[in-house]
Protein backbone atom coordinates (compact mmCIF):
# COMPACT_ATOMS: atom_id res chain seq x y z
CA UNK A 1 0.00 0.00 0.00
CA UNK A 2 1.23 3.50 -0.79
CA UNK A 3 2.31 5.61 2.20
CA UNK A 4 -0.55 8.06 1.66
CA UNK A 5 -3.01 5.23 2.27
CA UNK A 6 -1.52 3.92 5.50
CA UNK A 7 -2.92 4.35 9.01
CA UNK A 8 -6.62 5.13 9.25
CA UNK A 9 -6.89 6.75 5.84
CA UNK A 10 -9.03 4.80 3.38
CA UNK A 11 -9.21 4.56 -0.38
CA UNK A 12 -12.12 6.49 -1.82
CA UNK A 13 -13.40 3.71 -4.09
CA UNK A 14 -12.91 -0.03 -4.37
CA UNK A 15 -14.05 -2.87 -6.57
CA UNK A 16 -14.79 -6.56 -6.07
CA UNK A 17 -15.52 -8.73 -9.11
CA UNK A 18 -16.74 -12.31 -9.04
CA UNK A 19 -19.10 -14.98 -10.25
CA UNK A 20 -20.49 -15.70 -6.77
CA UNK A 21 -21.43 -19.19 -7.92
CA UNK A 22 -22.86 -19.32 -5.27
CA UNK A 23 -22.10 -16.57 -2.75
CA UNK A 24 -20.54 -17.98 0.43
CA UNK A 25 -18.89 -16.83 3.64
CA UNK A 26 -15.56 -16.43 1.87
CA UNK A 27 -17.15 -13.83 -0.39
CA UNK A 28 -18.71 -12.19 2.63
CA UNK A 29 -15.28 -11.96 4.28
CA UNK A 30 -13.82 -10.46 1.09
CA UNK A 31 -16.53 -7.82 0.88
CA UNK A 32 -16.46 -7.00 4.60
CA UNK A 33 -12.67 -6.61 4.34
CA UNK A 34 -13.01 -4.29 1.34
CA UNK A 35 -15.73 -2.21 2.97
CA UNK A 36 -13.34 -1.37 5.78
CA UNK A 37 -10.69 -0.15 3.35
CA UNK A 38 -12.76 2.12 1.10
CA UNK A 39 -15.45 4.75 1.33
CA UNK A 40 -17.43 3.36 -1.60
CA UNK A 41 -17.41 -0.26 -2.79
CA UNK A 42 -18.65 -1.56 -6.13
CA UNK A 43 -19.41 -5.26 -6.50
CA UNK A 44 -19.58 -6.66 -10.04
CA UNK A 45 -21.58 -9.89 -10.38
CA UNK A 46 -20.41 -11.56 -13.61
CA UNK A 47 -22.38 -14.32 -15.30
CA UNK A 48 -22.87 -16.11 -18.61
CA UNK A 49 -25.93 -18.06 -19.68
CA UNK A 50 -24.34 -21.53 -19.51
CA UNK A 51 -23.51 -21.39 -15.79
CA UNK A 52 -25.46 -23.68 -13.42
CA UNK A 53 -27.05 -20.91 -11.32
CA UNK A 54 -28.87 -18.07 -13.06
CA UNK A 55 -26.98 -14.79 -13.01
CA UNK A 56 -30.13 -12.88 -12.07
CA UNK A 57 -30.46 -14.99 -8.93
CA UNK A 58 -26.83 -14.43 -7.96
CA UNK A 59 -27.30 -10.70 -8.54
CA UNK A 60 -30.33 -10.70 -6.23
CA UNK A 61 -28.38 -12.61 -3.57
CA UNK A 62 -25.49 -10.14 -3.71
CA UNK A 63 -27.79 -7.13 -3.53
CA UNK A 64 -29.21 -8.56 -0.33
CA UNK A 65 -25.79 -9.41 1.08
CA UNK A 66 -24.29 -6.00 0.19
CA UNK A 67 -27.00 -3.43 0.94
CA UNK A 68 -24.48 -0.60 1.39
CA UNK A 69 -22.54 -1.36 -1.82
CA UNK A 70 -23.12 -0.54 -5.46
CA UNK A 71 -23.94 -3.96 -6.93
CA UNK A 72 -23.89 -4.28 -10.73
CA UNK A 73 -24.68 -7.29 -12.92
CA UNK A 74 -22.47 -7.96 -15.96
CA UNK A 75 -24.17 -10.62 -18.09
CA UNK A 76 -22.22 -10.10 -21.31
CA UNK A 77 -21.12 -13.34 -22.97
CA UNK A 78 -17.45 -12.69 -22.28
CA UNK A 79 -14.55 -15.18 -22.46
CA UNK A 80 -13.86 -16.70 -19.06
CA UNK A 81 -10.11 -17.34 -19.37
CA UNK A 82 -7.35 -15.33 -21.15
CA UNK A 83 -6.60 -18.33 -23.38
CA UNK A 84 -10.13 -18.34 -24.79
CA UNK A 85 -9.78 -15.11 -26.75
CA UNK A 86 -6.81 -12.99 -27.93
CA UNK A 87 -8.61 -9.83 -26.83
CA UNK A 88 -9.64 -11.21 -23.44
CA UNK A 89 -8.47 -8.24 -21.37
CA UNK A 90 -9.72 -5.62 -23.83
CA UNK A 91 -13.20 -7.16 -23.85
CA UNK A 92 -13.32 -7.24 -20.08
CA UNK A 93 -12.00 -3.68 -19.81
CA UNK A 94 -14.72 -2.43 -22.15
CA UNK A 95 -17.45 -4.36 -20.31
CA UNK A 96 -16.35 -2.98 -16.94
CA UNK A 97 -16.00 0.58 -18.22
CA UNK A 98 -19.55 0.52 -19.58
CA UNK A 99 -20.69 0.09 -15.96
CA UNK A 100 -17.87 1.76 -14.01
CA UNK A 101 -16.67 4.74 -16.01
CA UNK A 102 -13.81 5.78 -13.73
CA UNK A 103 -11.72 4.31 -10.93
CA UNK A 104 -11.61 2.31 -8.77
CA UNK A 105 -8.70 3.25 -6.53
CA UNK A 106 -8.30 -0.33 -5.32
CA UNK A 107 -9.27 -3.84 -6.45
CA UNK A 108 -9.85 -6.57 -3.84
CA UNK A 109 -9.75 -10.25 -4.77
CA UNK A 110 -9.20 -13.72 -3.33
CA UNK A 111 -8.02 -15.02 -6.71
CA UNK A 112 -4.88 -14.50 -8.77
CA UNK A 113 -6.80 -12.56 -11.43
CA UNK A 114 -7.00 -9.65 -9.01
CA UNK A 115 -3.55 -8.27 -9.81
CA UNK A 116 -3.87 -8.09 -13.64
CA UNK A 117 -7.41 -6.74 -13.19
CA UNK A 118 -6.10 -3.98 -10.95
CA UNK A 119 -3.35 -3.18 -13.47
CA UNK A 120 -5.94 -3.07 -16.24
CA UNK A 121 -8.02 -0.51 -14.32
CA UNK A 122 -5.03 1.51 -13.07
CA UNK A 123 -5.79 0.61 -9.46
CA UNK A 124 -3.91 -0.70 -6.45
CA UNK A 125 -4.39 -4.39 -5.63
CA UNK A 126 -5.14 -5.82 -2.21
CA UNK A 127 -5.19 -9.65 -2.02
CA UNK A 128 -7.59 -11.09 0.54
CA UNK A 129 -7.09 -14.66 1.81
CA UNK A 130 -5.87 -16.06 -1.52
CA UNK A 131 -4.59 -19.13 0.35
CA UNK A 132 -8.14 -19.71 1.70
CA UNK A 133 -6.86 -20.05 5.26
CA UNK A 134 -9.32 -17.63 6.83
CA UNK A 135 -12.44 -19.11 5.19
CA UNK A 136 -11.53 -22.49 3.66
CA UNK A 137 -14.26 -22.82 1.06
CA UNK A 138 -14.90 -22.13 -2.62
CA UNK A 139 -17.90 -22.06 -4.92
CA UNK A 140 -16.80 -25.28 -6.63
CA UNK A 141 -16.57 -27.05 -3.24
CA UNK A 142 -20.11 -25.97 -2.38
CA UNK A 143 -21.51 -26.97 -5.78
CA UNK A 144 -19.88 -30.39 -5.47
CA UNK A 145 -21.33 -31.08 -2.00
CA UNK A 146 -23.66 -28.41 -0.57
CA UNK A 147 -24.58 -30.34 2.64
CA UNK A 148 -20.91 -30.79 3.61
CA UNK A 149 -20.34 -27.03 3.43
CA UNK A 150 -23.70 -25.87 4.75
CA UNK A 151 -22.25 -23.63 7.46
CA UNK A 152 -20.56 -21.52 4.77
CA UNK A 153 -23.83 -20.68 2.99
CA UNK A 154 -25.48 -17.33 3.82
CA UNK A 155 -29.16 -17.63 4.82
CA UNK A 156 -30.40 -16.14 1.54
CA UNK A 157 -28.60 -18.87 -0.45
CA UNK A 158 -29.73 -21.84 1.66
CA UNK A 159 -33.25 -22.12 0.15
CA UNK A 160 -31.65 -22.88 -3.22
CA UNK A 161 -29.86 -25.95 -1.85
CA UNK A 162 -32.14 -27.10 0.98
CA UNK A 163 -33.80 -30.50 0.47
CA UNK A 164 -37.54 -30.18 1.01
CA UNK A 165 -39.70 -32.98 2.37
CA UNK A 166 -43.48 -32.58 2.36
CA UNK A 167 -45.81 -34.45 4.73
CA UNK A 168 -48.92 -34.97 2.62
CA UNK A 169 -52.27 -36.67 2.94
CA UNK A 170 -55.69 -36.78 4.62
CA UNK A 171 -56.66 -35.50 8.04
CA UNK A 172 -55.65 -37.26 11.24
CA UNK A 173 -52.81 -39.31 9.77
CA UNK A 174 -49.98 -37.89 11.90
CA UNK A 175 -48.50 -35.32 9.50
CA UNK A 176 -47.90 -32.64 12.13
CA UNK A 177 -46.46 -35.05 14.69
CA UNK A 178 -44.20 -36.65 12.12
CA UNK A 179 -42.98 -33.30 10.76
CA UNK A 180 -42.02 -32.10 14.24
CA UNK A 181 -40.27 -35.34 15.15
CA UNK A 182 -38.34 -35.59 11.88
CA UNK A 183 -37.17 -32.01 12.27
CA UNK A 184 -35.99 -32.78 15.80
CA UNK A 185 -34.13 -35.91 14.76
CA UNK A 186 -32.43 -34.24 11.77
CA UNK A 187 -31.55 -31.12 13.73
CA UNK A 188 -33.51 -28.73 11.54
CA UNK A 189 -36.81 -26.82 11.41
CA UNK A 190 -40.28 -27.70 10.18
CA UNK A 191 -43.03 -25.64 8.58
CA UNK A 192 -46.30 -25.93 10.47
CA UNK A 193 -49.70 -26.07 8.77
CA UNK A 194 -50.67 -22.43 8.34
CA UNK A 195 -54.40 -23.15 8.08
CA UNK A 196 -54.60 -24.34 11.68
CA UNK A 197 -53.59 -21.02 13.19
CA UNK A 198 -55.83 -19.15 10.78
CA UNK A 199 -58.96 -21.26 11.36
CA UNK A 200 -58.67 -22.10 15.06
CA UNK A 201 -60.16 -18.76 16.19
CA UNK A 202 -63.17 -19.48 13.92
CA UNK A 203 -63.80 -22.89 15.40
CA UNK A 204 -62.15 -24.54 12.43
CA UNK A 205 -64.70 -23.24 9.90
CA UNK A 206 -63.16 -22.68 6.46
CA UNK A 207 -64.77 -20.17 4.10
CA UNK A 208 -63.99 -19.54 0.44
CA UNK A 209 -62.12 -16.35 1.27
CA UNK A 210 -59.79 -18.28 3.55
CA UNK A 211 -58.28 -20.31 0.71
CA UNK A 212 -56.05 -17.51 -0.69
CA UNK A 213 -54.94 -16.62 2.85
CA UNK A 214 -54.03 -20.24 3.56
CA UNK A 215 -52.08 -20.53 0.32
CA UNK A 216 -50.18 -17.26 0.85
CA UNK A 217 -49.46 -18.11 4.48
CA UNK A 218 -48.18 -21.60 3.68
CA UNK A 219 -45.90 -20.31 0.93
CA UNK A 220 -44.60 -17.45 3.07
CA UNK A 221 -43.86 -19.72 6.04
CA UNK A 222 -42.03 -22.26 3.89
CA UNK A 223 -39.93 -19.69 2.07
CA UNK A 224 -39.04 -17.89 5.31
CA UNK A 225 -38.07 -21.03 7.23
CA UNK A 226 -36.01 -22.41 4.33
CA UNK A 227 -33.41 -19.81 5.30
CA UNK A 228 -33.11 -21.35 8.76
CA UNK A 229 -33.10 -25.01 7.75
CA UNK A 230 -30.15 -27.29 8.34
CA UNK A 231 -29.79 -29.08 4.98
CA UNK A 232 -33.37 -30.42 5.00
CA UNK A 233 -36.75 -28.73 5.60
CA UNK A 234 -39.84 -30.66 6.67
CA UNK A 235 -43.16 -29.17 5.56
CA UNK A 236 -46.42 -30.10 7.28
CA UNK A 237 -48.66 -29.96 4.18
CA UNK A 238 -48.27 -27.64 1.16
CA UNK A 239 -50.19 -25.56 -1.36
CA UNK A 240 -51.08 -28.59 -3.49
CA UNK A 241 -53.08 -29.78 -0.47
CA UNK A 242 -54.79 -26.37 -0.44
CA UNK A 243 -55.93 -26.90 -4.03
CA UNK A 244 -57.44 -30.28 -3.10
CA UNK A 245 -59.36 -28.81 -0.17
CA UNK A 246 -60.55 -25.86 -2.25
CA UNK A 247 -61.89 -28.17 -4.95
CA UNK A 248 -63.53 -30.41 -2.38
CA UNK A 249 -65.17 -27.67 -0.29
CA UNK A 250 -65.98 -25.06 -2.96
CA UNK A 251 -65.80 -26.84 -6.32
CA UNK A 252 -62.85 -24.88 -7.70
CA UNK A 253 -59.56 -23.22 -6.83
CA UNK A 254 -58.09 -19.85 -7.86
CA UNK A 255 -55.75 -20.27 -10.80
CA UNK A 256 -52.82 -18.52 -9.12
CA UNK A 257 -52.91 -21.07 -6.30
CA UNK A 258 -52.88 -23.96 -8.79
CA UNK A 259 -49.91 -22.34 -10.54
CA UNK A 260 -48.13 -21.72 -7.23
CA UNK A 261 -48.59 -25.36 -6.25
CA UNK A 262 -47.12 -26.50 -9.56
CA UNK A 263 -44.10 -24.22 -9.08
CA UNK A 264 -43.18 -25.53 -5.63
CA UNK A 265 -40.28 -27.99 -5.55
CA UNK A 266 -40.06 -30.93 -3.15
CA UNK A 267 -37.33 -33.52 -3.19
CA UNK A 268 -39.55 -36.04 -1.44
CA UNK A 269 -43.22 -36.27 -0.45
CA UNK A 270 -44.36 -38.62 2.29
CA UNK A 271 -47.98 -39.61 1.60
CA UNK A 272 -49.55 -40.76 4.86
CA UNK A 273 -52.10 -43.57 4.63
CA UNK A 274 -55.39 -43.65 6.58
CA UNK A 275 -54.72 -46.93 8.43
CA UNK A 276 -54.67 -45.17 11.82
CA UNK A 277 -57.59 -44.21 14.10
CA UNK A 278 -59.44 -40.96 13.51
CA UNK A 279 -58.78 -38.31 16.15
CA UNK A 280 -61.36 -35.52 16.17
CA UNK A 281 -60.57 -31.85 16.63
CA UNK A 282 -62.21 -28.57 15.64
CA UNK A 283 -60.59 -28.49 12.19
CA UNK A 284 -61.29 -31.97 10.87
CA UNK A 285 -64.17 -32.43 8.47
CA UNK A 286 -64.11 -35.88 6.86
CA UNK A 287 -64.06 -38.78 9.36
CA UNK A 288 -65.81 -41.10 6.89
CA UNK A 289 -64.18 -39.90 3.66
CA UNK A 290 -60.48 -40.25 4.37
CA UNK A 291 -60.02 -43.01 1.79
CA UNK A 292 -61.57 -40.82 -0.90
CA UNK A 293 -59.36 -37.91 0.14
CA UNK A 294 -56.31 -40.19 0.04
CA UNK A 295 -57.21 -41.13 -3.55
CA UNK A 296 -57.46 -37.44 -4.43
CA UNK A 297 -54.04 -36.86 -2.87
CA UNK A 298 -52.45 -39.72 -4.76
CA UNK A 299 -53.93 -38.52 -8.05
CA UNK A 300 -52.75 -34.96 -7.43
CA UNK A 301 -49.21 -36.18 -6.75
CA UNK A 302 -49.15 -38.32 -9.86
CA UNK A 303 -50.57 -35.55 -12.05
CA UNK A 304 -47.90 -33.14 -10.82
CA UNK A 305 -45.07 -35.66 -11.25
CA UNK A 306 -44.15 -35.47 -7.60
CA UNK A 307 -41.77 -37.99 -6.05
CA UNK A 308 -43.58 -39.70 -3.16
CA UNK A 309 -43.45 -42.63 -0.78
CA UNK A 310 -46.52 -43.96 1.02
CA UNK A 311 -46.14 -44.26 4.80
CA UNK A 312 -48.27 -46.81 6.66
CA UNK A 313 -48.63 -48.53 10.01
CA UNK A 314 -48.56 -47.38 13.61
CA UNK A 315 -46.60 -44.38 14.86
CA UNK A 316 -43.31 -46.25 15.35
CA UNK A 317 -43.58 -47.89 11.92
CA UNK A 318 -44.36 -44.57 10.27
CA UNK A 319 -41.35 -42.90 11.82
CA UNK A 320 -39.04 -45.75 10.73
CA UNK A 321 -40.40 -45.67 7.16
CA UNK A 322 -40.16 -41.89 6.97
CA UNK A 323 -36.57 -41.85 8.22
CA UNK A 324 -35.60 -44.53 5.72
CA UNK A 325 -37.11 -42.54 2.84
CA UNK A 326 -35.42 -39.31 3.97
CA UNK A 327 -32.05 -41.03 4.42
CA UNK A 328 -32.32 -42.54 0.94
CA UNK A 329 -33.14 -39.11 -0.50
CA UNK A 330 -30.22 -37.44 1.28
CA UNK A 331 -27.84 -40.18 0.13
CA UNK A 332 -28.89 -39.64 -3.47
CA UNK A 333 -26.79 -36.50 -3.92
CA UNK A 334 -27.65 -32.95 -4.87
CA UNK A 335 -30.29 -33.45 -7.55
CA UNK A 336 -32.27 -30.23 -7.68
CA UNK A 337 -35.01 -31.84 -9.76
CA UNK A 338 -35.29 -35.56 -8.89
CA UNK A 339 -37.39 -37.79 -11.12
CA UNK A 340 -40.92 -38.63 -10.12
CA UNK A 341 -41.08 -41.73 -7.95
CA UNK A 342 -44.16 -43.42 -6.55
CA UNK A 343 -43.57 -46.15 -4.01
CA UNK A 344 -46.71 -47.82 -2.73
Amino acid sequence: MDPEHTGTQRYRSGLVLGKFLPPHCGHQFLIDFARRCVEELTVLVCSIASEPIAGSLRFAWMRELCPDCRVIHIDDELPQQPGEHPDFWRLWHEAIRRRVATGPDCVFASEDYGRPLADLLGAAFMPVDIAREQVPVSGSMIRADPPAHWSYLPPCVRPYYVRRVCLFGPESTGKSTLARELARQYGTVHVAEYARGLLDPKGGRCERGDIPLIARGQLAAENALARHANRVLFCDTDVLTTTIWSDLLFGDCPRWIVDAAAAQRYDLTLLLDVDVPWVDDRQRFLPHSRADFLARCRQALRSSGRRYVTIRGNWEQRLVQARSAVDQMLAGGDDQHPPALAHE
